[in-house]
């Protein structure tokens, strides 16, 4: 079965307030000891741009929910989960950009953004592809969305982060084998700082309904 080619843009860091939905392997900014909220930093997101015409054999949804894609530096392709060179499933699947719409599982690996395609003519019958963004989880490890893991798009509990200076803080592997060594653990989320254990040492911003993480040092 033939795949479905996008090509993708690596992009940089995005800060986004209050949601941490887009995964550069270095997510998550939290509080300084001065008690400053921090702004949650991104990590890895790529841009992809579904091809003129698509194949017949998927779903009318271009990276639809259970769909799985090849890994790239610049491109991306949908291509049959079964098939050897499937790396990623997609999780989650929304409409528009990322700012404004749902947050991703907690435990995805990495969000592909999906640019808008409304082609001219449309002779096959796919039809136009709006802007979105795809949730995905690797079929295989390592998944750094995962707790302690050291990257995703999510800070969550159980991840760890470091200070990287201005009151920020970024994700690190809990293990210690990363670049950068954990200083902090995120053990509860909670609605307000005073919920928190007294022994927290740093306050990390989560989003949701519970955005405050209280960290303790390691």
């Amino acid at each position: 079965m033939r795949g479905r080619s996008s090509a993708g843009v690596v992009c940089g860091l995005l800060v986004l307030l209050g949601a941490l939905l887009t995964g550069c392997q270095s997510p998550s900014a939290g509080v300084a000891e001065d008690g400053r909220l921090g702004e949650p930093a991104s990590g890895r997101a790529t841009t992809v741009s579904p091809p003129p015409t698509r194949p017949s054999g998927y779903g009318a949804v271009f990276l639809a929910v259970d769909e799985c894609s090849s890994f790239g530096t610049t491109s991306f392709t949908e291509v049959p989960c079964s098939g050897e060179r499937a790396a990623a499933r997609v999780v989650a699947r929304h409409d528009g950009a990322v700012r404004d719409g749902p947050r991703c599982p907690a435990t995805t690996d990495f969000v592909l953004h999906i640019s808008e395609q409304r082609p001219a003519s449309d002779e096959d019958g796919d039809g136009a592809v709006p802007q979105g963004y795809a949730c995905m989880r690797n079929l295989q490890p390592p998944h750094p969305g995962d707790p302690g893991g050291g990257g995703g798009p999510r800070t969550i509990v159980g991840d760890c982060v470091y200070s990287s200076g201005d009151g920020q803080v970024r994700e690190a592997a809990c293990d210690g084998k990363g670049e950068q060594k954990p200083e902090y653990e995120v053990v509860r989320a909670v609605a307000e700082r005073a919920d928190c254990p007294a022994s927290t040492a740093l306050y990390v911003r989560l989003g949701g309904d519970r955005p405050v993480g209280c960290a303790r040092a390691l």
